[in-house]
This record gives C-alpha cells, sequence and structure tokens, in this order.
C-alpha cells in the first residue's frame, strides 16, 4: 500500500499536468454557514484570553497580565495568531512558484449567488466555529477576519496530535492536488504556531464553492490547537497580501470566490450564547435593525481597518480618545481591545470597577449594570451593549472584562464588538458595513 508521500508526489506531478477548470461558473451566488458551538470548551479566563490578543499583534505585555494568566491553566482560546508576519513571497514569489510548479487557478462558483454557513459559539462566546466542506470532507474551522491562511489539521500529523479532531484526509479526495515546492509557516508571538505543505483542494462553504483553493496541511502544530479538539483549523478573511504561503503567496477562499457572489460581499452575524451564521453573496437585512453604515477601510497592512479616535458611554457626550486612533474589525479576537482613555473612562462609570494588577486588567462586580459604549467606526458611532461587555467570572463576586486597553497604537474590536453589531465586508470596493443586530 503506498504512501501518504508517496500519494502525494503523485497528486502534485497530476498537478503539474492539470489545466484550470473548463466547467461553467453559475453567477451571483448567495451562501450562509452556520457556526457550531465547541463542546469541549470548559470556562472562560479573562486574563489568557487578554494575553493572547497582546501577543496575537506583539504588543508589549504588562508584568500583571502575564502573572494573571499563568496563575490560571484554564485553556479558553486557541494560540492567537501573529498577522501577517510568517514567512512571505513578495516580489519574486511568482516567479519562484512558477519554477516550484504552479497550481491549477483558482476559480469560484455560487450556484445562486450566495452561500450561508450557521456559526455557534464556544461555551460563553470565546470561539466562533463553522463546517466547511474540503475535498468531500467537513470539518469545523475558526473563521478569521484577522489572518488570510486556510489551514486543516490532516492525517500528515500524528495520531496524539489528532486525536479527537476531523483531519482531513487528502488521499481520500479526488480534486486533491500537491503544490510542488510550497509551504507554509505562521509564527506566533509566543513561540507557538504552525507549520506544514499545501495543496489544492474544492472548498465548499454553504455552497460557496472554489475548485483549486490553497489549502494548507500543518505538520506541525502547538499545543494549544492539538487540545482544542472542536476545532480543525482555520480559514482566513483578511486580505491576501497577509498569506503566508511561500515561494509564492495564494489568495483567500473569499479573494476567489467573490467574483462569482451575487454581491462581493461576507457578513458575520456573531450572537451572545446563540447561533449565527456568516454568509456570503449579500446582506440580509433581517438580521438588523435600521440602516446599515458603511464606512472605507484601510487594506495597507492586509486588515478590515478604521479610523476610531472617539467614544461616548451611554449615548452621553462624544469623547476624543487618539487623534488619528486606527481600529480593526477581528473576528478571531476574543476580547475589544480599545485605547486606554476607553477604557478608563469607560470603568470610571462602573462602581467598584478596578485596573486590577491581580487580575491584570479591568475588573468590577459581577452585579455591576454595565452602562452602554459606542465607538467611533469610520466616523460613525456603532453601540456595544453595556451586557456584552461582562466577559469572565474571577470569583463568586468579580468580572473580567471584555473592554481591556490596548498596549499599543493599534485598537482590536473582537467578537465583544461583534456580539452587539450585525457586520459586512464589501471586498468590492473596500468597506465595513455595520448596524445593531436584530
Amino acid at each position: 500500500m503506498q504512501s501518504l508521500t508517496q500519494l502525494l508526489v503523485v497528486f502534485g506531478l497530476l498537478a503539474l499536468t492539470s489545466s484550470s477548470p473548463t466547467g461553467n461558473i453559475q453567477k451571483r451566488g448567495v451562501y450562509k454557514v452556520e457556526r457550531v458551538a465547541n463542546p469541549d470548551f470548559t470556562g472562560r479566563n479573562g486574563p489568557r484570553a487578554l494575553l493572547k490578543t497582546l501577543r496575537k499583534y506583539r504588543m508589549p505585555i504588562p508584568a500583571s497580565v502575564a502573572s494573571a494568566a499563568q496563575k490560571d491553566e484554564m485553556i479558553t482560546k486557541r494560540q492567537n495568531r501573529k498577522k501577517g508576519k510568517g514567512r512571505k513571497g513578495k516580489g519574486a514569489g511568482a516567479a519562484a512558484g512558477a519554477a516550484a510548479g504552479a497550481a491549477a487557478a483558482a476559480t469560484g462558483s455560487a450556484a445562486n449567488g450566495t452561500g450561508l454557513v450557521t456559526n455557534t459559539p464556544e461555551a460563553n462566546d470565546v470561539e466562533y466555529l463553522s463546517p466547511v466542506n474540503i475535498g468531500g470532507q467537513t470539518l469545523n474551522l475558526d473563521f478569521d477576519s484577522g489572518s488570510s491562511d486556510l489551514w486543516v489539521f490532516n492525517t500528515q500529523l500524528s495520531k496524539a496530535a489528532t486525536q479527537g479532531h476531523t483531519v482531513y484526509d487528502p488521499t481520500q479526495s479526488k480534486t486533491f492536488a500537491l503544490m510542488q515546492g510550497a509551504s507554509f509557516e505562521i509564527s506566533y508571538g509566543d513561540g507557538s504556531g504552525a507549520a506544514g505543505n499545501v495543496g489544492t483542494d474544492t472548498v465548499d462553504i454553504g455552497g460557496a464553492t472554489v475548485t483549486n483553493q490553497a489549502v494548507e496541511l500543518a505538520t506541525a502544530v502547538s499545543s494549544s490547537f492539538v487540545q482544542d479538539t472542536a476545532n480543525n483549523g482555520l480559514l482566513g478573511l483578511a486580505f491576501s497580501q497577509l498569506n503566508t504561503v511561500q515561494p509564492a503567496q495564494q489568495k483567500t477562499f473569499f479573494d476567489n470566490v467573490k467574483s462569482s457572489l451575487a454581491e462581493p460581499v461576507f457578513t458575520a452575524d456573531l450572537r451572545a450564547q446563540a447561533n449565527g451564521a456568516y454568509e456570503f453573496g449579500r446582506v440580509d437585512t433581517s438580521k438588523f435593525t435600521g440602516q446599515m453604515t458603511w464606512v472605507p477601510v484601510n487594506t495597507t497592512q492586509g486588515f478590515w481597518q478604521f479610523t476610531s479616535e472617539s467614544f461616548a458611554i451611554n449615548g452621553g457626550t462624544p469623547q476624543t480618545s487618539t487623534a488619528g486612533a486606527q481600529a480593526i474589525a477581528d473576528t478571531g479576537t476574543t476580547l475589544l481591545l480599545a485605547d486606554a482613555a476607553v477604557a478608563k473612562a469607560y470603568y470610571a462609570q462602573v462602581q467598584g470597577a478596578v485596573d486590577d494588577q491581580q487580575q491584570g486588567g479591568f475588573t468590577f462586580p459581577c452585579n455591576s449594570d454595565l452602562p452602554d459604549l459606542q465607538l467611533d467606526v469610520g466616523g460613525t458611532m456603532a453601540t456595544v451593549k453595556g451586557t456584552d461587555i461582562n466577559f469572565a467570572q474571577v470569583d463568586d463576586q468579580t468580572c473580567f472584562g471584555g473592554l481591556q486597553a490596548t498596549t499599543a497604537g493599534l485598537q482590536v474590536y473582537g467578537d465583544i464588538f461583534f456580539k452587539s453589531n450585525f457586520i459586512a465586508f464589501n471586498g468590492g470596493n473596500n468597506t465595513l458595513g455595520f448596524a445593531t443586530h436584530a
């Protein structure tokens, strides 16, 4: 019986002689994918979630945060990724990729112009997972608008690493092809990461389909990914310039499929303690109230980035945080990291709230009636409900805030922000839309 390595080589040789798909592309698709809960999650940990977010973006880590996180070993979320800093193939990548053996061009299709899948949170909304079909095999992945790689657990990993996971088996796919000479390596802020080789396969998300989509096959992963057995990989939805495949960067699923969608958009409907969905190809107006506000994004760094330089508390008078401050919309981050002026002013309105050095961040009495927070998103205020800011219980009386202060210039609006707002990402004109959940 042939070994997996031999079979991958055979698939790779087939890829070298294959041509671009010739089938008709059905335009104007709309697809939806629901999110599913991670049943293995055991509880939230505020200091650890904060530490991971700081590491994810290479932000300074206060000693109090590191100390508080070390006191509790409960794992609450996968190790957060350092975005866009893996090995890249910019510049000479295209030529090198051709020399290494180029894969067939990726092609998207959409039967009715849209696609939808459910997204369901882990317990306490720490991570949202969604089913993705790759080569006829379905895996639950974490959709991440702050990165641009699609990588999966697969049969090249050891049994110890894959125990409890659903793994992708390239030898069982009729459409897999190895991308000769291609590799990926993602480096995380805390020294952990994932690395492996790369192939192409047909990827279907709720009916939105891309043939010859780059799929990164991990041959090494950090222990935190191994321990989170309900999550079988990552699907990046930031801009393709952050992709880490070398020698030639690869396009994201969204970049490949958007031309076949009814509209070049995807939406994130993340709900507190409830199922939501990602939808490709349309903005479902039944999911939000009022009018959706659209603002331009700055794609220079590869993120869905916008200005955010003012705030208000409970609908009060707007205040300036830092002139010119920037923020990104990131479905792959749990907390909301805002300018320090925002966090300090907000918790000053919460009786008993303190910047707790023992916990590494702002805490407050769990019975507090938290005020709403308005945040500037490209010049228009978006509201984060106070109830969504109560993130994790520290003890019987104390809770850890979902709003914390960033330690660098970049603000990261993670799932705390998304739970209060329906968000749309428009890849046609590079804009971000937001409105209050219906």
